[in-house]
């Protein structure tokens, strides 16, 4: 049997084929568990989608007593999990990918990226059929082949995309790759020989990773603004539990207390199951951080102890949900904020408008979304406020009146509002306040229309 055989033809050789609709999502499913469980070997690994994975062992190798011994302990893993794979360690992603596929060696030697693929066939380059066939007819059967004539001639002939894939598979070029989860900046680890169980030795390993990632930070001068800490199940399941702080941190009591409070407010705890044979911390975020230097004022303590309740409120309900207010640079009140969680601090691209010295605030406390229709019952003039108006079925009279603040439409974004807006701050006879506009002018095809946008405190 062959690759692209038909079914009945494989039948008609072996009658008693056993037959499967091929299941791609299990697949992809499989190898992301895969993938899951690389991460133990090294934080940097990419899918190579349908069949293939790759991992940046740089640095890493040492850890596992050498490349060798790091390739036969994987292999045996995998064994042990019932799968067979095919393993290469080379210095490039795209030599290692065609070595696995249609060669022989397991480990090339550091600079031997280009004598080890030169016996390859030229299928390895994975061009289109097309290409493939005329390389083939033009008697050009090895990577080696290729690599003597000057590429000007392929690049000619088959585009500079063919010459590209002909120099990352001999190590020459580095290829754009994607891991599949980010790389931390910072991490920490601990292996054991005999896998732990009780949850009072996975928080006694985890005081003692953050003590020392806590040190590197300090070396640094740097504070944590994301931590993960991974749990490695020997099964190959991994667990992990994040946490973000709404200012930089390098305290191990402030971090341990976040993650305490993480676990305790879910829903699923960790499962140990027959024990954890690494944990690792991680920093995915972290900010300049240098020595604390008391305002004059003496408030800065009380600043960041605000700060710290914030990330504690944000590790036990979710991020999600402690959420505050950033100023956006726009004319539109239904833009002029957004709301983003507590523990990020995103650069705002506005500031926040402050009133003069014994005059009202320019924008009321509370927005109506969307802004609700009111009837006008009494204008004083075509273009001035109204004296008189209805909302929710109740009659306001007013008695001052401010504006109008005209407000044109942002035509450059998308779902913005497509009429003028002529806004005024206005006071009924109860003392009440309200934001109300009119859309439109008078005179032009569309009758003009009133909307209560918002009342001041």
């Amino acid at each position: 049997m062959t690759a692209g055989m038909t079914l009945a033809d494989a039948r008609a050789r072996i009658p008693d084929l056993w037959v499967e609709t091929a299941d791609t999502r299990g697949d992809a499913a499989l190898l992301d568990a895969i993938a899951e469980d690389c991460d133990r070997i090294s934080p940097v690994v990419m899918v190579d989608p349908p069949d293939g994975l790759l991992i940046d062992i740089t640095g890493c190798d040492h850890l596992f007593g050498g490349e060798a011994a790091l390739r036969l302990g994987f292999s045996r893993r995998m064994q042990r999990a019932g799968l067979h794979v095919r393993t290469v360690i080379a210095g490039a992603a795209d030599t290692a990918r065609a070595l696995v596929r249609f060669g022989r060696i397991a480990i090339v030697p550091p600079g031997g990226d280009v004598q080890a693929v030169r016996s390859l066939p030229v299928a390895a380059l994975a061009l289109p059929d097309l290409q493939h066939l005329t390389l083939l007819r033009a008697g050009l059967k090895t990577i080696g082949e290729l690599a003597d004539r000057p590429s000007r001639l392929f690049a000619a002939r088959f585009s500079e995309a063919m010459t590209l894939k002909l120099a990352r598979i001999q190590g020459l070029a580095d290829p754009s790759l994607a891991p599949r989860r980010p790389i931390p900046a910072l991490w920490v680890e601990r292996r054991f020989a005999d896998p732990i169980g009780r949850n009072e030795d996975a928080e006694a390993a985890l005081a003692e990773l953050m003590s020392e990632l806590c040190s590197r930070l300090r070396e640094h001068d740097k504070g944590a603004r994301a931590v993960e800490a991974s749990f490695f199940r020997t099964d190959g399941a991994v667990r992990r539990i994040a946490i973000q702080t709404g200012r930089p941190v390098r305290q191990e009591s402030v971090l341990l207390r976040l993650f305490r409070e993480k676990l305790d407010a879910l829903t699923d705890p960790v499962d140990p199951g027959f024990g954890f044979d690494m944990i690792r911390l991680s920093i995915h975020s972290a900010d300049s951080l240098a020595s604390l230097q008391e305002s004059f004022d003496g408030r800065e303590a009380e600043l960041n102890e605000i700060s710290d309740l914030a990330a504690r409120l944000s590790a036990r309900l979710g991020a999600g949900r402690v959420i505050r207010f950033l100023p956006e640079d726009t004319h539109d009140p239904d833009r002029a904020t957004r709301a983003v969680p507590v523990a990020f601090d995103p650069v705002a691209s506005g500031t926040w408008p402050t009133p003069a010295a014994g005059e009202p605030p320019m924008r009321p406390s509370q927005i109506f979304r969307p802004p609700q229709h009111i009837k006008i019952t009494l204008v004083e003039a075509p273009d001035g406020p109204p004296r008189r108006f209805t909302w929710r079925k109740k009659e306001y009279e007013v008695k001052r009146a401010e504006g109008p603040e005209r407000i044109m439409p942002e035509w450059w974004r998308a779902g913005a509002f497509d009429r003028t807006r002529d806004y005024y701050r206005v006071e009924d006879s109860g003392g009440r306040r309200f934001w109300i506009f009119r859309a439109g002018a008078y005179g032009g095809n569309t009758a003009p229309e009133w909307y209560l946008h918002g009342m001041f405190a």
